[in-house]
């Protein structure tokens, strides 16, 4: 005896699967910006090229940006890292110089 979900799912009936605690189901599944690596990890990579991009993506971090997407906390918390650490390097770096 074959049973009657068996037989809708060979009429071409399906059913939409969805989670009632999880509303956001298929939030995630698409892809990041920027290549799919996602902005923080973006201005990471190029902040080395461009260091002003590590200022953008802090601005992003503090401004929670991530709360659209929390996907992108890691990396634009790693762009804030990164320019607190570019900015303690320039102002040593100065400090050496002119003192």
């Amino acid at each position: 005896m074959i049973s009657s979900d068996l037989k809708q799912h060979e009429k071409g009936n399906y059913t939409l699967i969805g989670d009632v605690e999880n509303n956001e189901l298929g939030y995630f599944d698409k892809p990041l910006p920027c290549f799919g690596f996602g902005i923080g990890w973006f201005c990471l990579l190029f902040g080395f090229i461009f260091p002003l991009l590590w200022y953008y993506a802090t601005i992003l971090y503090f401004r929670n940006y991530y709360q659209k997407d929390p996907r992108e906390r890691t990396g634009l918390a790693a762009s804030a890292i990164a320019a607190l650490i570019f900015t303690i390097a320039v102002l040593i770096a100065v400090f050496v110089i002119f003192v």
